[in-house]
């Protein structure tokens, strides 16, 4: 529904959102079968050349390449930028949303350009200003850009409640809106990062089959946030998840002053204190609850309703129904390291009619409508000098959106991934990667020698041992906070390369059990998933284990790769959502985590918990070796609800191995040349 809209003279970024922005930037950087889509109208075919034309006889805003011929040129630096500020966009229920609209204006001027032009469109909980650089980039390059506060945020009337599903009806009411502003061709792209990245997927599952969008990019959008971001294995993220809501709720309060103040909008005092009211209101209604539920171990603890009607997950069938290609970008050290691989996976599943939640098939039809690039990436790929993902972004919606042959398409393997270790950049198709042979390790007793200053410095064997073993290892509270896990659940924002290479300040003491298998003798690749089955005794009614899974090199190096871990309460596995290995072991176990299927742990028995551990994907070197680091806290990304903490005061957990108890970890192994395509049209 489009509603009245103001034109607001273009205002510089509020110096407060500036400084902010900056902050952040220092802290996270340390410095200040394939289906071809069809021919675009000749409108936009001739606003292309219209566009060359002025490169080649304009001075322009910036830089960039002249215009050619050539088929696979993304476009050029063309165009000045106007600005309207604070438009208003009513939605069904009345709820007004404020947005910004950048228009392609004649180079030199704030005159807009007669386009016509497609749109992107961003929607974000952060205030809308703070993409104006960004989307300034699309802007001079032939897009109309527009970035929305969601409703309850920013200057938007309303409650904001995060990932709420309203957000998705009003992301198909955005793209309508956009699809008809002055000099809009009609075409719709979504674009942003995180949580807007998530609500690309929600919008592109909301808008039906005959939508005006045409293509998204979502970057570090998550599949499952109850298992990759509020919690792990049901122990909450206590890092990330209230500094989150606690940051989100002070900009929600101070964002429509700011607004106001550099004239982002039109409202008067009466209306910034009526906005200022209700986002008080989403900040008692959300974000506290929220954040009490979670670390008291109330409903938004486990994966109930709240969870389960935000899961990006459940609508990736709808994103292919409706026709919308999507590119993912992802990191393997991201807080949706997990996410990224699974939604490419659910993609592709749902392309090829198979279930969007299982593993992909050995010779499974893959379609470059879907792609996704994994890197070696916290949760901003653009710290990486040497990767331009505005440019990427570009060929993306320039072949969706205008028709141009941008060289993006045309792949028949269209998952790119980082290798760690080798800095190589390979091209593949299948999640789980189907080069790889899951292979289990046996934890065993005895000494290695190379992991003196733990407590056991056990063996990582191919067979289970011949007689029975354990080990003890107490619950605590917190460890070391030493290691790469502090840094990726922080967003990769304070960042410590002593610590974020080594793992080894938490394998030592008491508190830590440690298994390594003989060196390598060949290259060899560990890719994909990793499931950790443990058999336990305990003397508490709950348990707590983490497993982290790390390269050791022959200097005694210990470099963390990924990372699991389980509440003992939540343990209950659910076959029809696991993946399992050839041998019939667990490679990826799913806990339904429902307050109905957890059950207290049995004192003094043996049992059996299954870990993920999120998958990786690295190269070991001849002379290194596989390592397994059990200990019962991940300090400070997990910390236990509070019932689960009185449960386990004073834990004392028996770690058993041999052909009765068979404790060990399944890991996807393969030698290098099992991938042997390099990536070359999309990787850095």
């Amino acid at each position: 529904m489009r509603s009245k809209t103001h034109h607001a003279a273009p205002v510089a970024r509020p110096w407060e959102v500036t400084v902010l922005h900056q902050l952040f930037r220092t802290a996270r950087t340390g410095r200040t079968g394939t289906r071809r889509h069809p021919s675009r109208p000749l409108r936009r075919r001739i606003g292309a050349l219209v566009a060359g034309a002025l490169v080649v006889t304009t001075a322009l805003v910036g830089s960039g390449p002249a215009a050619t011929a050539a088929p696979t040129a993304a476009s050029p630096v063309a165009y000045g930028i106007s600005a309207q500020k604070g438009v208003a966009v009513t939605m069904a229920d009345g709820t007004v949303l404020r947005a910004d609209v950048y228009t392609p204006a004649l180079p030199g001027t704030t005159t807009a350009a007669p386009g016509p032009f497609p749109v992107l469109l961003n929607q974000t909980p952060y205030g809308r200003g703070l993409k104006q650089a960004e989307l300034a980039y699309f802007v001079q390059r032939g897009y109309i850009a527009v970035a929305v506060d969601v409703r309850g945020t920013g200057s938007s009337t309303g409650s904001w409640s995060p990932f709420a599903p309203i957000e998705a009806q009003d992301g198909a009411a955005l793209v309508n809106w956009a699809a008809a502003l002055p000099s809009a061709d009609g075409g719709v792209g979504l674009y942003g990062d995180s949580y807007t990245g998530i609500n690309q997927i929600s919008t592109a599952a909301a808008v039906g089959p005959t939508s005006h969008l045409k293509a998204i990019f979502p970057v570090v959008a998550g599949n499952d946030l109850y298992r990759e971001l509020v919690t792990m294995g049901g122990l909450p993220n206590a890092e990330f998840m209230p500094f989150w809501l606690l940051y989100t709720g002070l900009g929600n309060l101070t964002n429509p002053i700011t607004d106001a103040l550099n004239g982002g909008s039109s409202q008067n005092i009466l209306d910034t204190l009526s906005l200022e009211l209700q986002h008080i209101s989403g900040i008692a209604t959300a974000n506290l609850p929220i954040l009490n539920g979670l670390m008291t171990g109330g409903e938004q603890s486990y994966d109930g309703a709240f969870w389960q009607a935000r899961r990006p997950a459940d609508q990736l069938a709808n994103v292919v129904a409706n026709g919308v290609p999507a590119f993912l970008v992802g990191g393997w050290y991201d807080l949706f390291q997990r996410g990224a691989l699974m939604n490419y996976a659910g993609l592709q599943n749902a392309w090829a009619g198979r279930p969007v939640g299982a593993p992909m098939a050995a010779g499974q039809q893959v379609t470059d409508r879907y792609q996704l690039l994994m890197g070696p990436w916290y949760h901003d790929p653009r710290q990486d000098p040497g990767f331009d993902l505005s440019a990427l972004q570009l060929r993306w919606y320039d072949h969706w959106l205008k028709g141009m042959d941008t060289g993006i398409t045309g792949t028949t393997n269209p998952l790119h991934v980082n290798e760690l270790g080798s800095g190589r950049w390979l091209d593949t198709r299948n999640y789980p990667f189907t080069e790889t042979t899951a292979s289990r390790l046996y934890f065993d007793k005895g000494r290695t020698g190379t992991a003196g200053s733990s407590a056991n410095d056990g063996l990582l064997a191919p067979t289970p041992p011949t007689s029975g073993g354990s080990e003890f290892i107490t619950w605590t509270a917190a460890n070391n906070p030493c290691t790469r896990s502090s840094t990726q659940w922080f967003g990769g924002f304070l960042r410590n390369p002593a610590c974020d290479n080594s793992n080894l300040a938490r394998e030592s003491g008491p508190n830590a059990l440690v298994y390594t298998t003989v060196p390598v003798t060949e290259t060899t690749v560990l890719a994909g998933p990793i499931g950790a089955t443990l058999y336990a005794s305990a003397n508490t009614n709950e348990t707590q284990f983490v497993a982290t899974v790390t390269d050791v090199g022959p200097d005694g190096s210990s470099v963390p790769l990924s990372q699991g871990a389980l509440v003992g309460t939540h343990r209950a596995v659910d076959p029809a959502r696991s993946w399992y290995a050839p041998d019939g072991s667990l490679q990826m176990p799913y806990h339904p985590s429902t307050q109905a299927s957890t059950t207290p742990v049995p004192a003094f028995q043996t049992t059996r918990y299954d870990l993920e551990v999120f998958p990786t994907f690295a190269s070991l070197a001849p002379g290194h070796r596989i390592r397994v680091v059990i200990t019962t806290a991940d300090t400070p990304h997990l910390s236990a609800t509070t019932p689960q903490t009185f449960k386990l005061l004073a834990g004392v957990y028996q770690l058993k191995s041999g052909p009765d108890t068979p404790s060990s970890v399944t890991v996807p192994l393969a030698p290098a040349a099992g991938f042997g395509t390099p990536c070359t049209s999309v990787c850095p």
